[in-house]
């Protein structure tokens, strides 16, 4: 072993100042910003109508850069932005409604969760601010239960194209399969 010398000190302390640097900038980056409520005068994002004026699951979007809420009516307002291709990469914060958890006529804010997390009933009967809209979910076994009641099919965040929100599903299909 070689005995220690003090002209590696100055290295050993940059190297320890660039390490401690490094790992408050991580600590930054990995919070997440919390989900902004809902007010009666705001206006959806994508189409201007009043979010909290219709039934359904809503949606927001925190950016990652500046910070800003953008908030949506429905759940299909929300993917019809973050599909978008100048925001599809982006590492944006989405919420929506945990469904399972809130009253569809008037869905509590308390009950939002990271929308990459959650599951979505694409094509059910239940309508949203915008016509049909995507059901949120926390647990896939409340999203099969709903699809059940209400039809469509349970997809997960990054399964959703902009496809299932330019085609109706037809309502009552149980099982997601358009082939009959």
């Amino acid at each position: 072993m070689k005995p220690f010398s003090f002209k590696s000190l100055p290295a050993l302390l940059m190297l320890a100042v660039l390490l401690s640097g490094c790992s408050g900038e991580a600590e930054k980056v990995a919070e997440k910003p919390a989900p902004v409520h809902f007010e009666s005068g705001d206006e959806c994002h994508v189409c201007g109508m009043s979010v909290t004026r219709f039934p359904g699951p809503k949606g927001e979007v925190i950016t990652e850069k500046e910070q800003t809420v953008h908030k949506f009516c429905s759940t299909r307002d929300m993917f019809a932005w973050a599909l978008q291709p100048e925001n599809i990469r982006r590492k944006h914060t989405l919420y929506v409604h945990d469904m399972s958890q809130t009253e569809w006529a008037s869905p509590d804010d308390a009950a939002l969760i990271d929308a990459r997390d959650a599951f979505f009933v694409v094509g059910s009967e239940r309508e949203g601010a915008m016509g049909q809209t995507l059901a949120s979910f926390s647990e896939e076994s409340a999203a099969h239960d709903f699809m059940v009641e209400h039809g469509g099919e349970v997809l997960r965040y990054e399964a959703i194209t902009l496809e299932h929100l330019n085609t109706e599903m037809p309502a009552g299909d149980m099982h997601g399969d358009m082939s009959s």
